[in-house]
Formats: structure tokens, sequence, C-alpha cells
């Protein structure tokens, strides 16, 4: 795809479509579930859902790999006690999802699980069923994390907003 190619797609596209595809409704169950997953394993979730990149961005070539690396920063999400924090960003425009963990995750999940976790959801999203696809993210990360850092007794401490952010 070229670059006016590139900027039209994010031109054409607009927050009210990401907010379609994902009603209120949804949202607050499935930051419900994220709440609930992250009481049995050390990891902290953060889900972005954006429609596009800004013009600016995309004529630059932002890719959504570093756009997700700017949310990662600007949320915080390195910004754990163990840092273990993951978030899972969705660029509905270029129909990608990336998937960032922070070093302390990082060190104990293989970088193929990750990789399985976005070709699944991706399959949900091309069935145009995007809730169930962020839905199916959560499970497979979830049983991720309890496998590879479950919480060993200590006190749930929540360190980062379950909220799903949509833009």
């Amino acid at each position: 795809m070229n670059r006016w190619q590139r900027v039209w797609r994010h031109l054409s596209s607009t927050g009210w479509q990401a907010r379609r595809q994902f009603p209120a409704r949804q949202l607050a169950r499935l930051e419900r579930h994220i709440a609930e997953s992250e009481q049995a394993h050390c990891g902290q979730l953060r889900f972005v859902v954006e429609s596009a990149l800004d013009w600016r961005a995309a004529w630059r070539g932002m890719s959504a790999r570093q756009r997700a690396l700017q949310w990662f920063g600007e949320l915080r999400v390195w910004d754990t006690e163990e840092n273990t924090g993951v978030l899972v960003y969705l660029l509905l425009a270029e129909r990608r999802i990336e998937i960032i963990a922070d070093r302390g995750i990082n060190r104990r999940v293989p970088v193929q699980d990750w990789a399985d976790i976005c070709t699944a959801m991706q399959q949900a999203f091309a069935a145009r069923d995007h809730v169930a696809g962020l839905e199916l993210g959560l499970k497979r990360i979830h049983a991720l994390l309890t496998q590879h850092a479950p919480r060993r007794g200590e006190p749930f401490v929540n360190e980062l907003p379950d909220q799903v952010i949509v833009r």
C-alpha cells in the first residue's frame, strides 16, 4: 500500500466506527473479565482499540507496532511493580493487532505465544465478531499469565485501570 492509500484509509476511518463495533455494554463485560483475570496472575492488562492513526502519523509511515509502543508508554503500562504490564492494541483501519508485554512478562512467555494469540484474534475479527476477538485474546492471555506468572499468595493490587480505550 502506498503512502496516499495509507493516508486515505486513515482519513476515512473515524472513532465512531470503533465505538459502533464495540458497544459500551460489551466493553463493560470485557472490563469485568479483565479485572477478574488480573486477580489470578501477576499481569496487568490494558486494551486499546483505535479506528485509525492520526493522518500525520499515517503520512509519516507510523506502523501499528510503533503506535502500540506509543500507547504502552502513554498509559504507563511499563510502570508496574513487577514489570508485568501487557498491552493489546487493535488498529482497525489496518486490521492489525499488536501485543506489547513488559520485560517481567517477556522473560517468561515465548514470543511465538503472543503471535499465536494475535492470529487467533485475527480469525475472530475476520468473522466480523470483534468483541469475541478481544475476549478470545483475553482468555488466551489469561491462560499464559496464569501459567507463566501466577499470583503466589501476594495480595492483589490493581496497578492499572481495567478500562478498554476505544478511539
